[in-house]
């Protein structure tokens, strides 16, 4: 089952994201302008700040830099929905923890299974052992899969 992540794997995750998806094409934008190394820099230092808020012991200014990072990183017209293996990620495991899936009250088997670390069967399993909730609609409560991960291991 999927706990916190490293705080490196995740610092390096986000700064990877970040200059991916907003620096690389500010960077092409303003045809190398020497200012988006600057931002590179305030980047590195912001992923530390980033890291040590979703890891840390406040759950409520966790919640928050989750949302902010999701919402920024991941944009769209649609409800966010990554693919499964997005959840295996360092900022998917946190998010898992700390949120739980920000764009749903309930998922599939398939999603709970791959936002706890285990598969669909196992998830089947759990429902029937009363460890997660079955949704009304189908699938499992999204409540209950980050209820199950916050007893699995206490946060760092």
């Amino acid at each position: 089952m999927s706990g916190l992540p490293d705080p490196d794997d995740l610092r390096r995750q986000l700064t990877e994201l970040v200059e991916r998806r907003l620096l690389d094409p500010l960077e092409i934008l303003l045809d190398g302008d020497r200012a988006v190394d600057t931002l590179r820099a305030r980047v590195r230092e912001r992923t530390a700040a980033w890291t040590a808020q979703l890891l840390g012991p406040d759950a409520r200014q966790a919640r928050f830099t989750a949302a902010r990072l999701v919402a920024t990183l991941y944009p769209g017209d649609t409800a966010f929905d990554p693919p499964a293996s997005w959840w295996a990620t360092p900022l998917g495991r946190v998010v898992a923890r700390r949120v739980g899936h920000p764009g749903a009250h309930h998922v599939s088997y398939a999603v709970a299974g791959a936002m706890l670390g285990v598969t669909r069967q196992a998830v089947h399993d759990l429902i029937q052992r009363g460890k997660l909730d079955r949704h009304p609609d189908g699938g499992v409560r999204v409540s209950s899969v980050r209820s199950r991960l916050s007893t699995l291991e206490a946060p760092r």
